[in-house]
């Protein structure tokens, strides 16, 4: 018998939990270690956030699930990994700190067979002052909870809107150094889209605070698409957008505070700016969620399995080079951690070998450049390729079967820009390898017949559809194998 251990309950560790579960015979043991009691669609938390849904549509109780499949829940958060055991016990182990009702504070080990890290990100509001709704003054769509005091702050805006005041609204990112813009990108359309539809649009200033180089960066180094026929950069994409819809932006920016009523920002030319605002969504960095590791003498080796950021080396090339000379064969592959064998890390717990988006600096040294994105389909497809390999190796395989290079993986997006069933719309987009291969694809980076973006109804339509189907799929109801990751 083989048990596997899963850190997180995000897109990633619950795939490969839903795959594992219904792979494997019944006598190996499935285990899920996650803080959270319910399961969160992420990417519909800024329709939360504009009121268009609750956070009862976009969550469900984890326990009841895992129980279909026999797999173990544990509410708990992960401490520790003892990948060679201690000196009483070779059996690797995790410690693990309940955050459950029962045994809340409570410290335990779990030992494992196989490990995999899909911890997800640590929502990094500290790396700014004044960053984020707990403890400071700007608005997040990160969790359900911060979406709907985000949608509370809304409608405040909108009541004094209605009774003639102008308002200033400032989303985008709150670090030289965020991912994830999507989720801003998506915020701010629907924002003016609610503004329209409450009649008040003509009061409000929107403007777009952003660390891309460019519009359409979103950490991908820039895109080009295929539109009507013809390759538009994804410069022009985004600016059309934003245009069409009246709303300013500001790039190259990185945001030093936050004050109750006024953001602070350096931009890549070095110098600073502030700009005041009545309401203000900024998405946090990501950083690894401090998980620590020790040999068995019980040594530190934190640094050797992770990066600085926390997040975890897994089989990429980590060796510091010239941008010039980053590859698309620099990428994991297996997502395997070249010390440890039966560990690996999945989605956004796994360390990039480097930016994607080229690196820049202000002249006072500090880095404005989007990380790179791996949320959504990237960590699906991760999640199930690790399952996939941890499957094999427990029938007899020696090394990992399946690969999900993020340089060999496309990745499809629909990016709500106003929620109506009939005035809706979303930008669809496909991009064909995440990561650009440049010698494979010399002009562009990617294959331009399957990186392309349209905007409309029907991409609203397809957004709204892809919600119940992940929500349906997700709690395993009947069929869900058969659906798509």
């Amino acid at each position: 018998m083989a048990r596997i251990v899963i850190l997180g309950a995000g897109v990633a560790g619950h795939t490969a939990a839903r795959h594992l579960g219904r792979l494997l015979p019944k006598e190996h043991e499935i285990i899920v270690v996650t803080p959270n009691s319910k399961w969160n669609w992420i990417p519909s938390n800024i329709w939360v956030g504009v009121g268009e849904m609750t956070p009862k549509q976009v969550t469900f109780e984890l326990e009841p699930v895992y129980k279909k499949l026999g797999v173990h829940y544990c509410q708990a958060k992960a401490l520790s990994i003892h990948p060679e055991g201690n000196d009483k016990n070779d059996m690797p182990y995790v410690t693990v700190e309940y955050t459950g009702p029962l045994k809340e504070g409570d410290v335990d080990t779990i030992e494992y067979d196989y490990l995999i890290n899909a911890t997800g990100p640590k929502l990094n509001f500290a790396a700014t002052e004044g960053l984020g709704p707990d403890n400071g003054f700007s608005a997040s769509v990160c969790t359900p909870a911060h979406a709907v005091a985000a949608n509370e702050w809304l409608q405040k805006m909108i009541i004094e809107m209605k009774s003639g005041k102008t308002k200033t609204f400032v989303i985008g990112t709150g670090h030289g150094m965020c991912t994830c813009q999507g989720a801003a990108f998506e915020y701010i359309y629907n924002i003016e889209h609610a503004l329209r539809d409450a009649m008040v649009r003509e009061k409000a200033r929107i403007i777009w605070l952003s660390n891309e180089y460019e519009l359409g960066d979103f950490g991908m180094g820039g895109i080009h698409l295929t539109r009507g026929g013809y390759i538009t950069n994804g410069k022009v994409f985004g600016e059309s957008l934003m245009v069409e819809r009246g709303i300013e932006w500001i790039t190259r920016a990185h945001v030093t505070k936050v004050e109750k009523d006024k953001i602070h920002y350096e931009t890549l030319d070095g110098e600073f700016h502030e700009l005041e605002f009545d309401f203000t969504m900024l998405i946090p960095p990501f950083a690894g969620v401090g998980l620590k590791s020790f040999d068995k003498a019980g040594e530190d080796i934190t640094d050797k399995m992770f990066a600085p950021n926390n997040l975890m080396k897994v089989d990429g090339d980590y060796t510091p080079k010239p941008y010039d000379e980053w590859s698309a064969k620099d990428w994991p592959q297996t997502y395997q951690t070249p010390m440890f064998k039966n560990i690996f890390a999945a989605g956004i717990a796994f360390a990039p070998p480097h930016l994607i988006s080229k690196p820049m600096q202000s002249p006072n040294g500090t880095a404005i450049n989007p990380t790179p994105p791996r949320t959504g389909m990237p960590s699906a497809n991760i999640g199930k390729t690790v399952a996939l390999s941890i499957r094999d190796m427990i029938n007899g395989s020696n090394s990992p079967t399946h690969t999900a290079s993020m340089a060999e993986m496309g990745a499809a997006c629909l990016a709500s820009t106003g929620m109506h069933f009939f005035n809706g719309t979303a930008a669809s987009m496909t991009v064909y390898p995440v990561v650009p291969d440049y010698e494979k694809y010399p002009v562009y980076g990617r294959d331009m017949s399957l990186t392309f973006g349209e905007i409309g109804l029907a991409g609203h339509w397809m957004k709204w559809s892809l919600h119940h189907m992940f929500m349906y799929q997700a709690q395993l109801k009947p069929g869900w194998s058969l659906l798509p990751d």
